[in-house]
């Protein structure tokens, strides 16, 4: 069974940078992809990057904008988000989650989903 564990999130200043940290377990195949996702409350989920690692490729969202950079250290098993230039807009839960990738950035209602990691942004 897949499980992921998200860490890293925090209070940072608008501008500034912080980096989340993603640990898979349990991979038993190479087809999948996993990426960040993230939340307000009232507002639904939205994808903010994700990457299948067995082919190098990633994809972000529109509004990143070139602020962040998802990668994978395949012998730690560990997905990171590194962003920078952070905007007070970007603060809300963020969501680590894996899925078997076919093809899709963002999976779908398989996805397997971690606790999730709370970033705040200040002005």
């Amino acid at each position: 069974q897949v499980q992921v564990v998200e860490s890293g999130g925090g209070l940072v200043q608008a501008g500034g940078s912080l980096r989340l940290s993603c640990t898979v377990s349990g991979l038993a195949f190479d087809d999948y992809a996993m990426g960040w996702f993230r939340q307000v409350p009232g507002k639904g989920r939205e994808g903010v990057a994700s990457m299948a690692p067995a082919i190098s490729k990633t994809h972000y969202a529109s509004f990143v904008e070139g602020r962040f950079t998802i990668s994978y250290d395949n012998a730690e098993k560990t997905l990171y988000l590194r962003m920078d230039r952070l905007k007070r807009e970007d603060s809300a839960t963020y969501y680590c989650a894996y899925w078997t990738y076919g093809g899709s950035w963002w999976g779908n209602e398989g996805n397997t989903w971690g606790q999730g990691t709370q970033v705040t942004v200040s002005s």
